[in-house]
């Protein structure tokens, strides 16, 4: 091995170690003998630009196309400094990135990073001219059509590479094409099992499926989370479903309530005979097993069953906010109502009846209320 690629080689074993100023300091000695190596311009430009020095990425692009115009390494490196490079972005890499096409049509990452400039300098100017930034409900399909087929040739060409497929991805979803972004996140997945968005969305969706419930869909965003541990939009799912879970606690204190009022014939109905106060002691403690049973199907088992990563988000999300505090207090507060109205000997139904209205109404209307923290 000639001195040359030797030093070259070990910037590149630097490099693939993250130890870009070990390499940069190599590669520039070896520029300040050899200034002609296009190959160590390129790189010490990948040195520069992983340690945020934009400027001088730039410049070493520069050097490596000054020796050699249509070198596709230093085109790239050239598009990528003007992406990262603060107002420059992707509209000054877009005619970069077709020269990079230009010069090499057979390879898949010019296409694929030209798609993505195009779909994005495409939307922002569609956006400008519509004078509005909520696209929601515009048709974008034919706006992002040459986007679009640019990064089918990347998928072409490039058909077990992960950034092909998000690039088509997002402008699949952009052009409300779901069936075909749907299909491309399950080819992401297939490719990379842990990738975070793709994760998040597959989950997203099959959570948001019609009939599934809360305590399923904390068990499918638990799932995930523990594939992606890192993706904070999964973490917000699995706190949403988590306080939806929550949420149900207090139809179960409401039950129980209901059921007390009934247990006591605390309201007149026309046509029959109320019971007589006090209650037996038998039919009191009677309450107390139907309670219980309530509990332990409705929360306990049901808790139980849930996946690790959902119980110690439960503990968490109680930690973390204030709502589910409020919930469960709520929850607490309702059952002391039912409590008090069941199992004291009452010899008049007044005291009775208000606190079975004060464990009720309180609680059902907040129902209402928080339903919009759910989403």
């Amino acid at each position: 091995m000639t001195e040359r690629n030797s030093a070259v080689e070990q910037a590149q074993a630097l490099i693939d170690f993250e130890r870009h100023d070990q390499a940069r300091a190599l590669l520039s000695q070896h520029l300040a003998d050899d200034p002609g190596d296009i190959r160590a311009w390129v790189m010490i430009g990948y040195c520069h630009l992983n340690t945020q020095q934009s400027q001088q990425a730039l410049d070493a692009a520069d050097e490596a196309l000054e020796l050699a115009p249509e070198d596709s390494g230093a085109l790239i490196l050239r598009a990528l400094v003007l992406r990262y490079t603060d107002g420059r972005g992707w509209p000054e890499a877009e005619p970069v990135l077709r020269e990079v096409v230009r010069v090499e049509p057979h390879h898949w990452y010019g296409y694929a990073m030209l798609a993505d400039a195009v779909w994005r300098s495409s939307v922002h100017r569609y956006a400008r001219e519509a004078g509005t930034n909520d696209l929601r409900h515009h048709d974008l399909a034919p706006v992002l059509r040459e986007a679009a087929d640019l990064a089918m040739e990347a998928l072409r060409l490039g058909t077990e590479e992960v950034y092909a497929h998000e690039v088509a991805q997002k402008i699949a979803g952009l052009s409300r094409n779901s069936t075909l972004a749907d299909q491309l996140d399950q080819a992401i997945l297939r490719l990379d099992p842990t990738h975070p968005e793709a994760l998040a969305r597959q989950t997203r969706k099959a959570a948001n499926a019609p009939g599934v419930k809360a305590a399923r869909a904390a068990d499918l965003y638990a799932t995930g989370l523990a594939a992606a541990p890192d993706s904070a939009e999964m973490q917000r799912g699995l706190d949403q479903a988590t306080y939806r879970m929550l949420r149900g606690v207090r139809w179960l204190a409401l039950l129980c309530v209901a059921f007390a009022g009934a247990g006591m014939d605390l309201f007149d109905v026309e046509g029959k005979v109320q019971r007589e106060l006090p209650l037996p002691l038998g039919q009191r403690l009677w309450y107390l097993v139907v309670a219980t049973a309530i509990w332990l199907v409705g929360a306990l088992l049901r808790y139980r069953r849930r996946r690790a990563g959902v119980q110690l988000n439960v503990r968490s999300l109680i930690r973390r906010r204030q709502w589910p505090r409020i919930v469960l207090a709520q929850a607490a507060w309702a059952m002391l109502c039912a409590l008090l109205v069941a199992e004291v000997p009452w010899t008049d139904r007044l005291l009775p009846q208000v606190l079975f209205w004060a464990g009720l109404a309180p609680t059902f209307a907040t129902i209402w209320f928080d339903r919009k923290k759910t989403r």
